[in-house]
């Protein structure tokens, strides 16, 4: 076995690869940016080697560079993770030349799957279905427009090199084909140093549904079952599970066995994962092969009992299989909620800054299940511009889907973050919303289910009294501790009422509280009564709570005569007062926000990469005003409405903070 390897990657997937390599006593060797200087993967690793400036062209994707860090480290063998250098056979066949283990598969196998058209004219000579589209090469914008015409709209415009939602854009005319065209390219250039593009067919209701492969180099393939990645957003996962709800067994097996014998036909070796789309009659059509370790591989893992890392160091030694495809059966159901750096009330803008605060679940089993969660990041680490925005991997395993459902949603209420805007309450929306819960989605749910973004949740009844109940119950537990203050006036003694008027989410409830030694009764005027218990104390920003026998878990912030309190993708601002203080509040005149109508903000923090209009030019709706990047994503901010540029405050290669101004209109 292998004695030390270098993971040629950074964040939570190198983490990830290091914990295995630790459990297998092999010493790691991590590579790191100057934005990564302090970074968890670095602290994680045996041995640490620098590799160059933040930009990852200048960093994590110059082969030269990682090259002379396996040298100065004398490293036997090096995981790529996923993104980065792990598709490139110049990478692969680099470190063959040195005499190197690629944990991964051959370099040949990677030149044919891993370049989105080659995979896809191998697997139609293969007799796989695939989606009609262009396989050549695209030159220009024009030829982009005159193929999506050809192919009919809508269009997937694809970076051949692509992965991880980069470098891809649908486009449902001319107008977006021309634009997304350049972007695709653009964003290609700088995340893969491979700017080729193609177009196909964008499926209409489909589901994104695919299978790990795992191939040893002894002439072993087995499937590891399916992965639903249906839930997508910009086609960027946002919520995995495995199995799928959707799929038969018939359709399992033959998307299976299809799978392997694609690998089979390049002389795949390692893990990897055939993606396909499949219809509503379960008609399965092949995208691409992606020839490396996916994000989503834990549900896999936690469905199997399978170990994906150390099967790819072990088949790298050289090693067979241990098990064989019989013996792979599925148990369980798993979920996994990516946590990104991104802010769901500003349509998902990237978000960067410091962690303030940041407290994932504890990992491990629980009364009912398992939760993990693979991460790359700590309390008081930096979240970079440079990078993806994906910062951990939240993921819960019971043994059906209700159950890893339901234990995704505790998990979720109990991680704390803080500091950066974050898709934590849009994942907790997702995971109670009854077309999810069914099982009926298509990679079209988000765009379907929040068509004007995500503006929060709104609390059903139930919860709504629940929460009111727990309000109550907290509130009094701090009014009793500010009765103990000392230093206050001996004549004067501070009683805590019985009767209090709770209002959150636009309702007011007036309840009364009966309190004694193991908690709180709190009976509202219709004479329901909620049973609060709880250790929660003044200060404690997360509160685990039993409201009448059934679990609640919230995250509580303090606002003056209340909290902000966060549960199930709501975030609410809970005022707990006194009959006369509820009286007087609704005669405060309401606060009005400030009128930004004619001012273009900064939508995030970012680089201005361009300015398409001057001072004085009349702009129409729709029209193209800025691009702005971020997390190596292009973003392009367009006019509201029809109107004249005032004033250009920012100029192309600014570095720019959230709201600030770019340009004002007359």
């Amino acid at each position: 076995m292998f004695k030390k390897i270098l993971i040629a990657n950074r964040g939570e997937i190198a983490c990830r690869v290091i914990k295995t390599a630790k459990l297998m006593g092999i010493k790691t060797v991590a590579v790191y940016s100057d934005a990564d200087r302090n970074a968890l993967h670095v602290k994680m690793a045996d041995e640490a080697v620098h590799i160059g400036p933040s930009p990852a062209n200048q960093s994590y994707i110059v082969i030269d560079k990682i090259m002379a860090a396996v040298r100065q480290s004398g490293a036997e063998a090096v995981h790529p993770g996923y993104g980065f250098l792990s598709e490139n056979m110049n990478f692969a066949a680099a470190l063959e030349k040195e005499g190197v283990v690629f944990i991964g598969p051959p370099s040949p196998a990677i030149e044919a799957m891993g370049d989105k058209i080659t995979s896809k004219k191998i697997a139609m000579e293969a007799g796989v279905s695939t989606v009609p589209g262009y396989m050549g090469l695209i030159a220009d914008a024009d030829e982009a427009v005159k193929i999506s015409g050809q192919v009919g709209y809508p269009v997937m415009i694809k970076a051949s090199a692509g992965g991880g939602g980069k470098g891809m854009r649908i486009a449902w005319n001319d107008a977006e084909a021309r634009e997304g065209f350049q972007s695709s390219k653009n964003e290609a250039a700088s995340s893969f140093g491979d700017d080729r593009i193609f177009i196909e067919k964008f499926v209409t209701q489909p589901r994104h549904i695919e299978i790990q492969v795992l191939a040893d180099k002894h002439g072993n393939y087995v499937y590891l079952h399916e992965r639903e990645c249906s839930i997508q957003r910009r086609n960027q996962k946002v919520i995995e599970e495995a199995p799928s709800p959707f799929l038969d067994e018939a359709t399992r097996k033959a998307m299976g066995e299809q799978a392997c014998a694609l690998a089979r036909a390049v002389g795949y070796t390692s893990a990897g994962t055939v993606e396909f789309i499949v219809d509503g009659n379960r008609n399965f059509y092949f995208l691409e092969m992606n020839t490396r370790l996916q994000v989503e591989h834990p549900v896999t893992e936690l469905i199997t009992g399978v170990d994906l890392v150390e099967q790819m160091i072990r088949v790298a030694n050289g090693e067979p299989l241990s098990f064989r495809q019989e013996d792979l059966r599925i148990n369980g159901w798993a979920m996994e909620s990516r946590l990104y750096a991104e802010d769901p009330y500003r349509n998902f803008l990237p978000s960067i800054g410091r962690l303030t605060r940041y407290r994932p679940p504890v990992e491990g089993a629980t009364e009912t299940g398992i939760v993990r969660n693979d991460t790359g990041v700590f309390e008081g680490g930096e979240i970079s511009m440079f990078y993806d925005p994906m910062i951990a991997k939240l993921c819960t395993w019971a043994p059906t889907r209700t159950a890893a459902i339901e234990e995704m949603r505790v998990a979720l209420d109990t991680f704390e973050v803080e500091g950066i805007g974050h898709n934590l309450p849009f994942c907790a929306a997702v995971m109670d919303h009854p077309r999810f819960v069914s099982g009926n989605i298509t990679t079209a749910f988000i765009a379907e289910e929040f068509p004007d973004g995500f503006q929060g949740v709104s609390l059903d009844a139930p919860m709504l009294r629940r929460v009111a109940a727990a309000s109550a119950a907290m509130n009094r537990v701090a009014e009793i501790r500010r009765t103990r203050i000392s230093g206050t006036m001996d004549n004067h003694q501070r009683r805590v009422g019985d009767d209090w008027v709770v209002t959150l989410q636009g309702e007011s409830h007036a309840v009364r509280i009966a309190a004694d030694k193991s908690g709180s009764t709190v009976t509202f005027p219709d004479g329901e009564s909620l049973r609060v218990q709880s250790d929660w104390a003044p200060g404690q920003s997360l509160a685990r709570l039993s409201v009448d026998g059934t679990p609640l878990v919230l995250k509580v912030g303090k606002v003056p005569m209340g909290f902000r309190i966060r549960v199930r993708g709501a975030d609410l601002k809970v005022h707990v007062q006194s009959p006369r203080q509820a009286e007087l509040a609704r005669l405060m005149p309401e606060k009005l926000p400030p009128d930004t109508s004619k001012f273009l903000l900064c939508p995030m923090p970012g680089l201005v990469v361009k300015i398409n209009v001057a001072e004085g030019d009349e702009v129409q709706e729709g029209q193209a005003l800025a691009t702005v990047e971020a997390m190596k994503m292009e973003n392009i901010l367009k006019a509201e409405r029809h109107g004249v540029v005032k004033a250009i405050k920012a100029t192309a290669g600014a570095s720019l903070k959230v709201d600030e101004v770019i340009m004002e209109f007359e």
